[in-house]
């Protein structure tokens, strides 16, 4: 199988065959990346994903290959979610989510997310933590990348990476904590 490197290397080459196997690739992943990030709304992380592509084909000349194709991929959708939430007409809403739809998208941090009942709430729970803390943890846990990964998407060190993680996971479970203590 050709690496996500060598399609993009094509793709800057004019071929639109390399274009299609990446979207293939990593359609399905970026909207659920996106679809965490934003709090559950799926419309929003589909478009998301859809203009995070289209900015792929303006940009591909932009890539520098052999840098990892998919970490520039979440770079871009990283800096479109937060464009969309420091405009100042956008605000943070909660969204009702089906459960079986989080659950079915990929992977899943810690056992609180491996039950339906509770998909809303982790959804909710994500939406408490800072953006920089919720990218972390959603790149690291949901979208399994390596720490390096996750700092070059970032652009910040592997360090702040492993800072944020910890401290975003701490307050997840507290926020996860909290919820369960208020139920009947």
């Amino acid at each position: 199988m050709e690496t996500d490197e060598h399609l993009a290397k094509r793709l800057q080459d004019g071929d639109k065959n390399a274009l299609a196997t990446l979207v293939t690739r990593h359609h399905a992943p970026l909207i659920g990346y996106l679809y965490r990030m934003s709090g559950g709304n799926r419309a929003l992380a589909e478009d998301m994903t859809q203009e995070a592509f289209l900015r792929v084909i303006r940009a591909i000349d932009q890539y520098h290959y052999p840098r990892p194709f998919k970490a520039w991929l979440y770079t871009i959708a990283t800096n479109l979610i937060r464009d969309h939430y420091k405009r100042a007409e956008t605000r943070y809403a909660t969204v009702d989510v089906d459960s079986a739809t989080l659950a079915a998208t990929h992977g899943k941090p810690e056992t609180h997310i491996e039950r339906q009942d509770d998909a809303q709430q982790v959804v909710d729970a994500l939406m408490t933590l800072p953006e920089t803390h919720r990218a972390v943890v959603v790149l690291r846990y949901y979208q399994e990348l390596p720490l390096n990964d996750i700092a070059d998407i970032l652009d910040i060190p592997t360090g702040t990476v492993k800072s944020r993680l910890s401290n975003g996971l701490k307050k997840l479970r507290q926020a996860l904590e909290k919820d369960y203590s208020h139920e009947p």
